[in-house]
């Protein structure tokens, strides 16, 4: 399978060094990156997987001309929820229409791209709970390890059910657990319910996941920010399955010392995905007159310090 990820920042690099260690001769692997100098700089470099048993350099190829690569038969959309529209305009020579491509966002927001029917490729959506850490651009620490579920939104014909299978096959071979789900929306709003608990918290207190449960106060909070999305969720009609505020406690504490992606994102003077996290649930609590205080103030105050920092 020829299979790229664009999107070269901690996710993205994470399933690109896990694939890439797996050594299979019949795979190729390649990052798609839209910044030609950064590409450059990685290619010379290679991604650096970190791990428990060490670090290990992988010389995956980084091209910033999608045009030059032809359609793959898998792109991972690893890129934040905010830069989607145009990425997927930059990525559009690589998707045929037998392309997998596989949206990794946080959030809700993205699935519209799968409701439109406007992509030149087949439309999947994933939810991993892989903890991911960016210490450095293209270097990597394996934080935490998750299951990573696919689906498509609505059923797929036999051909995409079984690339979907393999490409499942591929991620479980390489050391991501993954699966595929038939209710893959379900399985979005349990990580929106877990990315709502932790991420806004992570970046507002400055703490790993692990340390939002040393707090009372974070604690607390994080159980009332996970009930309002509950709530919603519950207007919508989604199926819900089991404790969402005990699963996200249960991630919190796997992936104890991973750094959110946002906590990252607030570090490196970056835009965050409060808007496609918490602003989804705030959004659809408004649409079905369910009230979201816990979720309205958390975003004012990562509006906040994101204002302090992209005005300077």
């Amino acid at each position: 399978m020829r299979i790229g990820i664009i999107g070269p920042g901690a996710l993205g690099c994470l399933f690109a060094a896990r694939l890439f260690l797996a050594g299979n001769e019949q795979d190729e692997i390649l990052i798609i990156d839209h910044r030609a100098e950064r590409a450059a700089e990685l290619n010379k470099q290679g991604i650096l997987y970190e791990s428990d048993t060490g670090t290990e350099r992988c010389a995956i190829p980084v091209s910033a001309a999608p045009e030059s690569i032809g359609h793959l038969d898998v792109l991972l959309s690893c890129v934040k929820t905010h830069d989607l529209k145009e990425s997927l305009q930059f990525a559009t020579p690589l998707l045929g229409p037998d392309t997998l491509l596989l949206f990794l966002q946080n959030g809700i927001g993205h699935l519209e791209y799968g409701e439109q029917k406007l992509l030149p490729a087949v439309p999947v959506y994933a939810t991993s709970s892989e903890g991911a850490t960016s210490l450095a651009p293209g270097h990597i620490r394996h934080a935490g390890r998750g299951h990573t579920y696919l689906g498509f939104l609505s059923p797929g014909n036999k051909a995409e059910d079984e690339r979907l299978q393999l490409l499942a096959a591929r991620l479980k071979k390489s050391g991501i657990d993954s699966s595929v789900s038939s209710d893959i929306q379900t399985r979005l709003w349990e990580k929106l319910f877990v990315n709502v608990g932790i991420n806004g918290l992570t970046g507002v207190y400055n703490r790993t996941n692990g340390q939002l449960l040393t707090s009372c106060a974070a604690r607390g909070k994080l159980k009332g920010l996970v009930r309002e999305a509950e709530n919603v969720a519950k207007a919508m009609g989604i199926a819900i399955e089991g404790d969402p505020v005990a699963a996200t406690l249960t991630v919190c504490k796997r992936t104890s010392r991973n750094i959110s992606s946002m906590l990252q994102d607030i570090r490196s003077r970056r835009p965050t995905e409060i808007d496609a996290i918490n602003g989804a649930v705030s959004r659809l609590g408004k649409e079905n007159n369910v009230a979201t205080p816990l979720n309205d103030e958390l975003i004012a105050q990562i509006k906040t310090i994101e204002k302090r920092y992209l005005v300077s």
